[in-house]
């Protein structure tokens, strides 16, 4: 009946098969689309979430220093800090295991799975420095002389004012906003400083009559402080780049 109909028609099934393999085709694209888009939103969802944790980290971190080692002594509130700072650090995990988790589900084109992976897990070796950094000061019980205190204080000033740029630039970046390279300019010259700053606190630790084993205490914490700045310079030039392949 359907053949005849066709006939009737002047309509061959020749004609059909690939106007109806198409319409198909189109839907399965359609959906497939939808389901990227959707896996997208989803990524960049739970990256602005990891964004927003960061500071609760960076936060407690600062609150552990300013307590005890900026104030000159050791304090019973630092350990509830290295705790808190611990906690949120632990949140940041979870979310980016969650992106991991979705990215490895193919929810982006492979370069931009790629890069959204890097750039998560060098956001991720910040927050893993400032515990580093903290416990080195738990177990240590270190004591910073005095006369260094007012440098170190301008050390952890600007290092984490390059951690918030660095989380403003990755904002930007993710919005597909303007201003990502003033950010980075920022940074870069922050980091400058932070070297400058650092080579002095050496430069005057040694020069000084501390005890020889305190001095290689402080060099330690000197030099890891200085490397806060140095990964917030390295992830804002990643960005910078990723946001240039972007363009192209």
């Amino acid at each position: 009946m359907r053949s005849n109909m066709l006939k009737q028609l002047n309509i061959s099934h020749s004609y059909l098969r690939p106007h109806l393999t198409s319409t198909f085709q189109a839907g399965k694209a359609g959906s497939m689309f939808n389901f990227l888009f959707n896996k997208e939103q989803q990524v960049q969802a739970l990256i602005f979430a990891y964004l927003e944790i960061f500071p609760e980290i960076q936060k407690n971190f600062l609150k552990a220093l300013q307590a005890c080692l900026l104030s000159g002594t050791m304090c019973q509130d630092f350990d509830f800090y290295i705790k808190q700072t611990h906690k949120f650090e632990s949140r940041a995990d979870d979310i980016r295991d969650e992106i991991n988790d979705l990215m490895y589900g193919k929810a982006l084109i492979p370069d931009a799975r790629g890069d959204i992976m890097e750039i998560i897990a060098s956001f991720d070796m910040i927050p893993q420095l400032f515990e580093e950094i903290l416990y080195l000061l738990q177990t240590q019980r270190l004591e910073v002389p005095s006369f260094l205190i007012q440098d170190l204080k301008e050390l952890v000033r600007l290092s984490l004012e390059c951690c918030d740029l660095v989380v403003q630039q990755a904002k930007l970046f993710l919005k597909k906003s303007k201003g990502i390279r003033s950010v980075a300019s920022i940074i870069d010259k922050n980091e400058s400083h932070c070297d400058h700053i650092e080579r002095r606190l050496l430069t005057r630790l040694f020069d000084s009559d501390t005890d020889p084993f305190q001095k290689l205490q402080v060099k330690e914490l000197i030099t890891e402080l200085g490397k806060i700045s140095d990964r917030a310079d390295r992830l804002t030039k990643m960005v910078s780049i990723v946001q240039m392949k972007r363009r192209v």
